[in-house]
């Protein structure tokens, strides 16, 4: 089976946004759907995610503005890919840390 992309988005006050993937190894065929429904059950308000927590790269904008843009990511999808894996990033954990 395929290797998994988690695909997100920074997006700041002004609307402004900087994508990112992240491709994760997926030894044991980890199911698609279920692995989006428990994204989808741990995103606040179902569509942010702190990457810290997550343990994935944060990204921002050139520019922070602290007093107006928002600290959290934004969810965007996860798809197959023929992609190789990012190093020592696995599905498994990926699930057992956010579980």
């Amino acid at each position: 089976m395929p290797n998994i992309k988690f695909n997100y988005l920074y997006r700041d006050g002004g609307n402004y946004k900087k994508h990112i993937s992240i491709v994760f190894a997926n030894p044991t065929n980890i199911d698609l759907s279920d692995l989006e429904r428990l994204i989808q059950s741990k995103l606040i308000f179902g569509e942010w995610f702190y990457a810290e927590e997550w343990k994935l790269p944060e990204i921002f904008t050139d520019i922070v503005y602290l007093r107006i843009d928002p600290t959290w990511h934004e969810f965007a999808n996860v798809e197959y890919t023929d992609e190789a894996a990012d190093e020592s990033y696995f599905v498994e954990e990926f699930i057992q840390l956010i579980s």
